[in-house]
């Protein structure tokens, strides 16, 4: 982190797309957040979102040339006394700059100056975007160290849709700071690797009104998801009953019940690497559905629903792998009883599902379920226990891919 500075300098750069409407959002989050944050646009960026806005919501003023206050160099001081460089969006003439070292206006120059990680969050027409001289560009700058986010999948401008969209500023967000957390150092140890990874609660339903569920809001699940991505992995999210913002760079399938959940997981398994199954599938279902909704009884009777067991979809997976070399990561949601403590119950846990990693939540009380931070152990097949204190959903992420890539070098 910069010495001179008493809270982490970030630089958001703004080049001209549509979407730097968006970067507005951006903003807000990092200053809210207590970063201080030097706004630098294009002069195409302006003719989108105007020189007072960006500098109402940073405080500072903002400039697109390197002419202003030049006896401040600020074309060199800006990026040395940066912490992080965000440029979101950034479009395909501003990937095409940055990774052939033009510069011809500050935030150009900010970008050849800049020895801080920097984010690069792309936003563009879907062909312009798999262009070869686009993804040329991208692998460029990847090469060198720069964390180029993947595009989301959605609606552009006009009528069109596809890939090429600015991801959720919420998500550019994590990703970002995450970085920052971690010393700016994002390896790319799951390049080539496709992992699956599910998140959320499943819903079991009674009638078309009424169903079964639980307390998983899928954030841990998420935090899993745009983690992997980010350390290159080709993601597929299996989210049951989850209103977060898409992983920028991930492929979502939506799901709602655990046998739903079961076909997507047990589909995608034998094309995957890893799976990690973060999602909370109902242990139970009503052993019938009503068609229409059940009404209250006038003599105050109360009707009688009987349950079946739903499959366990971690231990069938972990016992009857696609491939001998599929690693498969298991969640634990404990708490301790007379019977025993959280560690015996998911120790006992992890030798019947069989699966090579557990990540055990203590959550009696409720906590967890729907927090920003969490914290868990790590138990191995191989007897290992990994404690990982409390920190953000993305910090204990980050510590699960490290255990899993160790076993993915084993294989």
């Amino acid at each position: 982190m910069n010495t001179a500075q008493s809270r982490p300098h970030v630089v958001l750069g703004v080049s001209g797309g549509i979407a730097a409407y968006k970067a507005c959002e951006l903003l807000r989050r990092f200053t809210e957040s207590g970063y201080d944050v030097t706004v630098v646009p294009t002069a195409a960026a302006l003719k989108f979102v105007g020189a007072p806005t960006w500098s109402a919501l940073s405080g500072k003023p903002v400039s697109t040339e390197v002419w202003t206050d030049v006896h401040e160099v600020p074309h060199v001081r800006i990026g040395q006394t940066a912490d992080l460089l965000v440029v979101a969006p950034a479009t395909a003439d501003l990937l095409a700059k940055a990774a052939h070292g033009l510069a011809d206006d500050l935030l150009t120059n900010t970008l050849l100056t800049a020895r801080c990680p920097i984010v690069f969050a792309p936003a563009m027409h879907t062909e312009m975007w798999e262009h070869p001289a686009t993804a040329a560009n991208v692998a460029t700058l990847r090469e060198r160290g720069a964390l180029v986010i993947e595009p989301a999948e959605g609606r552009l401008t006009g009528a069109d849709t596809g890939k090429g969209r600015l991801p959720d500023p919420a998500e550019i967000y994590a990703i970002a700071t995450d970085l920052l957390a971690r010393g700016g150092s994002q390896s790319q140890d799951l390049a080539g690797k496709h992992v699956v990874v599910s998140a959320g609660g499943t819903r079991e339903y009674l009638d078309p009104v009424r169903f079964l569920g639980n307390r998983s809001s899928g954030l841990q699940g998420y935090a899993l998801a745009r983690t992997a991505a980010a350390r290159g992995a080709e993601v597929t999210l299996i989210a049951a009953n989850v209103t977060l913002p898409d992983p920028a760079g991930v492929k979502v399938v939506r799901v709602e019940t655990t046998a739903e959940l079961q076909s997507q997981v047990m589909a995608a398994a034998p094309g995957a690497d890893v799976v990690v199954m973060a999602a909370a599938p109902a242990d139970f279902r009503p052993e019938t559905f009503t068609d229409s909704k059940i009404k209250k009884a006038e003599d105050g009777s109360v009707p009688e629903i009987r349950l079946a067991q739903n499959p366990d979809i971690l231990a069938s997976l972990a016992h009857d792998r696609p491939h001998p070399d599929l690693v498969v990561v298991g969640f634990a949601a404990e708490t301790g009883d007379a019977a025993g403590s959280v560690m015996d119950h998911a120790r006992t846990k992890l030798a019947r599902k069989g699966c090579d990693l557990l990540v055990v939540n203590d959550v009696g009380g409720g906590k967890v379920f729907g927090a920003e931070e969490n914290e868990a152990v790590v138990l191995g097949a191989d007897g290992s226990s990994t404690p990982v204190q409390r920190g953000s959903k993305s910090a204990v992420a980050q510590v699960i891919w490290d255990r899993v890539v160790l076993l993915l070098e084993a294989r």
